[in-house]
Formats: C-alpha cells, sequence, structure tokens
C-alpha cells in the first residue's frame, strides 16, 4: 500500500495536486508542515498534521517539520474571521522550543535515511529588510492572485490587516526556500491551508521554474458537528501541564460511538489489517474500541508511566475494591489528578499542626457536611473514611502523618461521596 492509498483509506485525504501520488511512487520525497508557535503546547488538532508526518516518515520519505518563528509573529488568517492578538517576542520564542520537544516523541529525527528535520522559518527573513522583501518577495504575487484565495476572501468584507494579509507571502517564501535547501517538493497541511500552500507552489514555478506539489487533509469534526479536539474545559493539549493524562485518555473513552471509526483512522499507528480485524472482533463492544485507542495514544503522547497513572485513577475512582494500601501507593502526580477529578477543599496548615478533630475537618474546615449533627451520624453510621480506613468515633483525631505526600486527604461519605481535601 504507497503513502496516498493509506491516506485514502484513512480518510486523510482532502485535496491534492496532479502528479503528487506518481511523485511518491518514484522514491524519497521531502515534505512538510509548518507549525506557528502561538502557545505553550500543541493540541489533538496539530497531532492530525503530526500523524500526516509520521505516516510520510513510515512510507520512507523525509519529514520537515517547520516551526514558524517568523508566521508566528504575523498570524495566520486562514479559519479565522478576525485579527489575532499578536504574542511578544519572548513568548514565541518559548512556545517554539517547547512545541519541538513535543514533536520529538512522534518523529525520527536520527534516521540517517529520512530522518525528519526541523526548520525555523524565522532563518529565512531575519536578515532581510523591507526594500528586499518587497522586492524578492512581494513582487512575486498580484494582490488580484492574493486576493482570490478563500483565506483572505472571507476576510475582506469584515477587514483584515496588511500584516495578516501578508502572512500568505510568507508561507509561499517558505515553501520557496525548503524547495532550494532541502529539495522540498511537497507541502501539506490542513484544508483551509490550500490557499496559502498553493502560493507557494506558484512561487516556486515562478520563480525556480520548477514544480511542487500539495496534500490536504479534511477537517476533522465530530459526529455531533463540533470542533474535533476541544473538550468542555477547551482545547485537548498534548502537555501534561494543561491537559492531565487522565482527561487526555477520558476524552477518547467517552468519544460518541459514530466518531470512533474516523478517530481510530486517524490516531492509531495500527494496519489497516489490525484496525479491520479488531473492529470485527469488537463489533458489538464499541467500549472496548475506545479503551484500546486511548491506550495506545495516552501512551504515545504521555508515555508508559502515564498511561499507568491514568490506569491507576482510574482504579481508585472507579473500583470499589481499591484499598488504603493502594491509595498510599499513589505518587503526588496521581493525588493531584485525582483531586481535579473529584470535589476538592482546602485548609491551611496551621488548622492540621497539631491535629484536628474529624467532626471539625468535615464541617468547620472542610465544609464537606454541611452540620455536627449529619456528621455525627455519618459517623455513627459507618459512612466515613479517611484515607480508605473507617472512622468510628466522633473524637478522631486526623493528624499530619495521615497525609499523602504531605498534602493530600482522601475523605470518603458512603460508597459514592469522595472528597479530596489539600492540606497547604
Amino acid at each position: 500500500m504507497s503513502l496516498i492509498e493509506e491516506l485514502t483509506w484513512r480518510g486523510m485525504i482532502h485535496q491534492t495536486t496532479p502528479g503528487v501520488e506518481e511523485l511518491l511512487a518514484k522514491g524519497k520525497v521531502t515534505a512538510y508542515i509548518g507549525f506557528d508557535p502561538t502557545a505553550p503546547s500543541m493540541t489533538i488538532g496539530n497531532f492530525v498534521q503530526i500523524m500526516l508526518l509520521k505516516l510520510l516518515q513510515k512510507h520512507g520519505h523525509r519529514p520537515i517539520v517547520l516551526m514558524g518563528g517568523a508566521t508566528g509573529r504575523i498570524g495566520d488568517p486562514s479559519g479565522k474571521d478576525k485579527e489575532r492578538q499578536l504574542k511578544s517576542y519572548e513568548e514565541l520564542d518559548k512556545n517554539l522550543l517547547a512545541q519541538m520537544e513535543q514533536v520529538k516523541k512522534f518523529l525520527d529525527f536520527d534516521d540517517p535515511k529520512n530522518g525528519a528535520i526541523f526548520v525555523n522559518n524565522l532563518d529565512h527573513y531575519k536578515d532581510m529588510n523591507i526594500l528586499e522583501f518587497l522586492r524578492s518577495v512581494g513582487k512575486t504575487l498580484t494582490v488580484n492572485y492574493m486576493s482570490s484565495k478563500e483565506s483572505v476572501k472571507k476576510r475582506i468584507e469584515t477587514g483584515i490587516s496588511f500584516t495578516e494579509f501578508s502572512y500568505q507571502l510568507l508561507q509561499a517564501y517558505d515553501f520557496q526556500c525548503l524547495y532550494k535547501d532541502h529539495g522540498c517538493m511537497v507541502q501539506m497541511g490542513g484544508s483551509d491551508q490550500w490557499g496559502n500552500i498553493t502560493s507557494g507552489i506558484e512561487f516556486i514555478r515562478r520563480n525556480l521554474s520548477e514544480k511542487a506539489f500539495a496534500i490536504t487533509t479534511p477537517l476533522l469534526t465530530k459526529a455531533d458537528g463540533t470542533k474535533f479536539g476541544k473538550s468542555e474545559a477547551g482545547n485537548l493539549w498534548l502537555s501534561e501541564d494543561l491537559t492531565s493524562a487522565y482527561k487526555f485518555y477520558q476524552f477518547w473513552i467517552n468519544a460518541d460511538d459514530k466518531d470512533l471509526p474516523s478517530f481510530t483512522r486517524y490516531f492509531t499507528l495500527k494496519s489497516q489489517e489490525e484496525i479491520e480485524s479488531r473492529e470485527k472482533e469488537h463489533a458489538d463492544n464499541p467500549r472496548e474500541l475506545k479503551k484500546l485507542l486511548a491506550e495506545e495514544l495516552t501512551i504515545r503522547v504521555h508515555g508508559q508511566t502515564g498511561f499507568e497513572s491514568v490506569m491507576q485513577v482510574s482504579e481508585l475512582l472507579f473500583n470499589k475494591k481499591a484499598d488504603a494500601d493502594f491509595l498510599k501507593g499513589l505518587d503526588e502526580k496521581a493525588l493531584a489528578t485525582v483531586a481535579e477529578e473529584i470535589p476538592t477543599t482546602s485548609i491551611s496548615k496551621d488548622a492540621m499542626s497539631s491535629g484536628i478533630n474529624i467532626i471539625d475537618l468535615l464541617v468547620e474546615q472542610g465544609k464537606l457536611l454541611p452540620s455536627n449533627g449529619e456528621a455525627r451520624r455519618a459517623i455513627k453510621g459507618n459512612a466515613i473514611s479517611v484515607n480508605k480506613e473507617k472512622v468510628a468515633n466522633h473524637e478522631a483525631t486526623i493528624n499530619s502523618d495521615q497525609l499523602l505526600c504531605g498534602k493530600y486527604l482522601m475523605v470518603e461519605n458512603g460508597k459514592k461521596n469522595k472528597y479530596m481535601v489539600v492540606v497547604g
């Protein structure tokens, strides 16, 4: 199966320029995708494009990851109905380094034959003054040509600054530079990038008298029509600091059954035979298919230890047999994740310094129960436990040596009501 055949089967082809399939069939080709560092982390939407590069590399071709050190300072109008807020140079540089570290986890940069390479497009422009830019870059395309592109046309009525209007020129010149410096003949990206990509092909035709090619992926949306990668809390990030491994895992577990075929084809590295066999085997059990996809993606994005932490948190939250020893074995990262998933309250270190009465913890300090009387009745009914150990006496004292990782207490009221008390 060729790259184009595999991308077609996976539903990852939106548009291609004539001749790209024949080009890829002849031998190793270099292709690129650009990423603007406008956020401190890539998102699951960016992961679609990373998968495109991964599959390209799997088929023996060389991927270039173009980091937008320059274009990120301008702002891409594609898919936007208003001007972007410009980031500071310091923030963009920091974001760029963080995103490069993320990409290193997914592509092979060490293979001597087709190892991926990074290019920062700031290198194309940092020594170029405005006059040289206008003569060398701005002269290539007419305003009429640029205005005909969908990304610009949609913004003409609402307004577009010269800054964002010029973005098309920068991306097009990037393609020309990569063609000259690295023999890069193909640019790939999302369907919203078609106008920018074809402008680059035009640059190469006019300025180098050479031919270049394009491949774009369709916009991936969910069955309910909402934008893919958006959770109730916002973007699904590839950074643990912005989206915990547990929330990342749960996104796939809670996916609509109707989305599963497309999610699987876009994101798994399994072969067509493996995927179709798995879908046939679990045709009546989509939950199992979600678990398999969630496990694979969580391990790839957050590593084996991240996945194991997810399993520990799930065990604690959903397995009634999880005991005190299991809870005490969790590390601080896992406990912090648990605290994000269940009601959490904070109390001061001073309140714990000489121990705290269980009634005071439940009512006055923790605000977990509304009254002393209700707290006593819950204790008498054997409903209250602290760190998975039952509290039998309303005069019991909770001491600082009971804190998990020096700051957490897990309090339960019956089988369903779990709370995390954070001391700090």
